[in-house]
């Protein structure tokens, strides 16, 4: 068998494979109606001008009490999903969201429709807390927000368990 084929042949038996463990993966919501606040409303009365085409919203802190019961002892990993629209927003390239995590969280950014990892390992308690200190960066050609409005979104936590 030539180089090529047995090349070939392996690299269509490791996509094989990567498709069977995704397959196995499950994903579902996690259950964060316990956290104290889970909608962020951007205030820009706060708001600081950057680059001359872009809002800097400091937040502050988010706290996410989030159920994993049913996953404990399992392996997994948890995104943070921000929801791709966003009242008030023309495009996902209007706004940024940066997070930093103060415990186990990887901290990170993402736009409206991004999935982004924050946590990797075994689940070992039923609850998970973290607190996100957020920060909007909105560039205000893309929004059309009614007249004193906020903007407005729910980020929510995915969590994919692992074979």
């Amino acid at each position: 068998m030539s180089t090529r084929r047995r090349y070939l042949r392996t690299a269509a038996c490791a996509a094989c494979l990567g498709a069977a463990v995704a397959a196995w993966a499950q994903v579902a919501r996690l259950d964060d109606s316990a956290s104290p606040r889970a909608q962020v409303r951007g205030d820009f009365s706060s708001a600081q001008g950057m680059d001359g085409n872009l809002l800097v919203l400091p937040f502050g802190r988010v706290e996410y009490r989030l159920a994993t019961a049913p996953y404990t002892g399992r392996r997994a990993r948890i995104f943070y999903v921000i929801p791709p629209a966003v009242v008030g927003l023309r495009s996902p390239a209007g706004l940024r969201v940066d997070w930093r995590g103060s415990g186990a969280f990887a901290s990170g950014s993402g736009r409206p429709g991004d999935r982004v990892q924050v946590w990797n390992g075994v689940v070992k308690t039923p609850w998970m807390n973290e607190t996100f200190d957020l920060t909007l960066r909105v560039d205000p050609r893309e929004l059309r927000l009614p007249t004193g409005a906020a903007l407005s979104f729910e980020s929510t936590f995915e969590i994919e368990t692992l074979p």
